[in-house]
């Protein structure tokens, strides 16, 4: 019997969840390809770092610029963007930032000069930071509340986690042939994904009154970048330079001017009045501990297995591939397992497994790490937490908070994964600016190592204790 097909006593046809049209189909394949570009070009770049610094001559702390200038653009500015698309009209905001996108992609794939290359990536990210709200806003207000939109969304989710697994491999072929193609790559699927959503996506009016906070913005993102920089400067120049004090300072100072703008501005990005809800700051303290650790671990495994092993990009990309794959098939499962054990276990569970993983690696490295008995289980580990951790901290984010306000609770969690990726980021490369191992010896790489661990352990902790407290009472 067919589903639109009825039986003596049940529900007549009309309450059958209707076919999608194949425009339906086409805006959403629209939104999967743009979510898809963003997770590709994150890990696609990443595997061509070392060429990208052997042919243009960037030491370590520039290579990292060329990660953290994306996400400090995506994090810092993702707020403002969700804003912009309500105030402006989602599909503008969508298809301008679009059309950003691919000319910093194809301008990033021709430059020569090191701080040029960074600067498309920070553009890059800027404009990711306003397609990714107004492209989950597009779908949101497409497709209807229910059966559908959560369809809708598991498939959403689903090509994010692809874009990661696929660029693995994508990174690691292209950056054979040459690195400039990673960046020139997703120039002709952005403007295909263009050229179709301006046909297809519908014009909609803007669904908010009132103005804009540009300076807590520009506060927010020019503090961010401020203490990275000083913090990768910080080893060469020394740590008690008046240079590095300075910067410090300027940070500090621009950070403490955003928080006085939100509690002062008419329209903030953030209401601080959110934070006080126990597990949305627990939520976004955790995604600071899982997106900093597995970020920075993967670009230090990077550098180890292309410069200290001599892999080839290609044969590291099928080495870190596990965790890619796992993350793709586990990410659909998340959102079930939330409904049946609730968040707070769920992200325990993945805390533990990352933790583990990044404690199995120190306890077998050794000066020489084999894959099958050291990488391998790790990178297994790692990739059960990221993809269960993940949609569930989302989910917790979320939890408790108005209707009103959900679109900035998961905005809110969001930029903090990617502003507290950076700043760990940035640390961990001020701990491997001394690294000079050679031959394949892991040993100058150790204190790097042991810098994730505890952050993975510190977001274990977080989430141990208010339910040590909760079974006490």
């Amino acid at each position: 019997m067919s589903l639109t097909e009825s039986r003596p006593g049940t529900l007549p046809p009309l309450a059958a969840e209707p076919r999608w049209t194949a425009r339906l189909w086409s805006v959403l394949a629209v939104l999967c390809l743009v979510l898809f570009l963003d997770g590709l070009d994150v890990s696609m770049v990443g595997i061509a770092l070392p060429s990208i610094g052997h042919d243009l001559g960037l030491a370590t702390g520039s290579l990292q610029w060329i990660i953290n200038g994306y996400v400090l653009g995506y994090g810092g500015l993702m707020l403002l963007g969700g804003r912009t698309a309500d105030l402006l009209g989602r599909r503008r905001v969508f298809l301008v930032a679009l059309a950003v996108f691919a000319a910093a992609s194809l301008l990033g794939g021709v430059v020569d000069d090191g701080t040029l290359l960074i600067a498309t990536r920070f553009v890059k990210g800027v404009a990711a930071a306003f397609t990714a709200p107004a492209g989950l806003s597009i779908l949101t207000t497409t497709f209807r509340e229910g059966p559908q939109r959560n369809r809708a969304l598991s498939v959403f989710s689903l090509f994010g986690a692809l874009g990661y697994s696929s660029g693995l491999i994508l990174g690691g072929l292209l950056t054979g042939i040459g690195w400039r193609w990673t960046f020139l790559m997703p120039v002709p699927l952005a403007l295909l994904a263009l050229v179709v959503g301006a046909l297809l996506i519908p014009r909609d009016r803007h669904t908010e009154t009132g103005g804009q906070d540009p300076a807590g913005a520009v506060t927010l993102t020019a503090g961010m970048l401020l203490a990275v920089y000083a913090v990768v400067t910080a080893p060469d120049q020394g740590w008690t330079d008046a240079a590095t004090l300075a910067t410090f300072g300027a940070a500090v100072v621009l950070l403490l001017a955003f928080v006085l703008i939100e509690r002062r501005v008419r329209h903030p990005l953030v209401r601080f009045g959110i934070l006080r809800q126990g597990t949305t700051v627990r939520a976004n303290l955790s995604m600071v501990a899982l997106m900093g650790a597995y970020l920075s671990f993967q670009f230090m495994m990077t550098l180890f297995l292309q410069d200290g092993r001599g892999w080839s990009p290609l044969r590291m990309a099928f080495a870190l591939l596990p965790v890619g794959l796992i993350v793709a098939i586990g990410s659909p499962l998340a959102g079930r397992l939330v409904n049946r054990f609730g968040t707070a276990p769920l992200i325990i569970t993945a805390m533990i497994s990352m933790t583990l993983g990044y404690v199995w690696f120190l306890a077998t490295a050794g000066s020489s790490p084999d894959y099958p008995l050291s990488m391998f289980p790790s990178l297994v580990l790692l990739g059960g937490g990221f993809a269960f951790g993940y949609g569930a901290i989302m989910a917790q984010a979320t939890e408790g908070i108005d209707d009103s306000e959900q679109g900035l609770a998961a905005g809110l969690v969001q930029t903090s994964g990617q502003v507290g990726a950076a700043l760990v980021l940035a640390v961990l490369t001020a701990v491997l600016s001394g690294a000079g191992g050679s031959g394949g010896d892991f040993t100058p790489y150790r204190p790097g190592l042991n810098l994730i661990t505890g952050v993975a352990a510190i977001g274990l902790l977080l989430n141990l204790v208010p339910l040590l407290r909760l079974r006490r009472r």
